[in-house]
């Protein structure tokens, strides 16, 4: 597995196909394999024609673990994504995220536009301006000695998917601690790049796709009819949305 290092930081990635790269940033406690390459992203984009590069963000997957919040700053793990393309020699990609990632893809929309030639945003909506996603109940559930130790639900939901993915759950809970920095009104309406806002019809993490594409200047919204925030992620109409929604960036 490919890495590079950003600072002193080492991070995973994996770059395959050729044409438009587009640069997929997965959701908290998730791995580029689990999100991207499993539900066959990576495979259905290389099929449309694209060079595909999906990175583990700091303290997930192959990527190296951190144990300070302070590491997952969401500015800091979005300059991952950044130091990625550098590495690569890419100047602008598309780039799709996913909850967490599609909170680090936002930032880099607002801050570094030149570098994207569109964001696509899954599994968020409003909560990327209310709401900063899981609370101190998941980095406890994460912290528990066991699953069984954990009664809150949503603790037990995160803290089992950390467990089915073997993470390292106290890097986990760094990040989550770290990352939990919202988006202002203002600073979402200073998006400029082509926006897709992807969210389930039964997500009840991400909040209103709606309310949110009401917000970035010229958002497109798709809703993922009856899927929630986990299974929204390999959805056919979440695929067939962005396929439409990349071949009219040309």
């Amino acid at each position: 597995m490919p890495s590079f290092h950003n600072g002193a930081v080492e991070i995973a990635y994996l770059d395959e196909g050729e044409g438009d790269p587009i640069v997929l940033v997965h959701g908290f406690a998730s791995s580029k394999n689990v999100n991207w390459v499993y539900p066959t992203w990576v495979s259905d984009l290389r099929k449309d024609g694209r060079r595909v590069i999906a990175l583990d963000n700091r303290g997930h997957g192959d990527s190296e673990k951190l144990y300070d919040s302070a590491d997952y700053e969401i500015a800091i793990m979005a300059s991952d994504v950044i130091a990625l393309l550098d590495h690569l020699g890419i100047e602008r990609a598309d780039i799709m995220g996913y909850s967490l990632g599609s909170r680090m893809t936002a930032i880099l929309a607002r801050e570094q536009p030149q570098r994207l030639r569109s964001a696509i945003l899954g599994g968020i909506g409003i909560g990327l301006i209310e709401g900063g996603g899981p609370g101190e109940n998941v980095a406890i559930a994460l912290e528990a000695p066991s699953l069984e130790d954990v009664a809150d639900p949503v603790g037990r939901t995160f803290r089992a998917f950390a467990d089915q993915t073997r993470s390292d759950r106290r890097a986990l809970a760094a990040c989550l601690r770290g990352s939990r920095q919202l988006m202002t009104s203002e600073e979402a309406a200073g998006i400029g790049v082509p926006v897709l806002i992807a969210v389930g019809t039964k997500d009840e993490i991400a909040g209103s796709a709606a309310a949110l594409g009401k917000i970035i200047p010229g958002a497109e919204v798709l809703d993922i009819p009856n899927r929630d925030h986990m299974r929204a992620v390999g959805d056919k109409v979440y695929k067939v949305g962005v396929t439409d929604f990349l071949s009219r960036r040309q």
